[in-house]
């Protein structure tokens, strides 16, 4: 299970990620799809602990 909720990452003046809220459910598979610059390696470095989100929070496998 990965449970994001409420994730925002700022990068000075530029928010990389804003309010990001997701829930999948264990055995799920789910991508990510956007743009260049739309937060998708932001996101998955923060669960993977790489980055640090400045709000909310990121549980996955009930770790947090």
């Amino acid at each position: 299970m990965l449970r994001i909720d409420g994730v925002t990452k700022r990068f000075g003046a530029l928010v990389a990620v804003d309010q990001l809220t997701l829930a999948v459910p264990a055995g799920a598979v789910h991508a990510f799809l956007g743009p260049n610059g739309a937060g998708k390696t932001t996101t998955i470095r923060m669960c993977l602990g790489l980055t640090v989100p400045d709000e909310g929070t990121i549980d996955a496998l009930g770790l947090s």
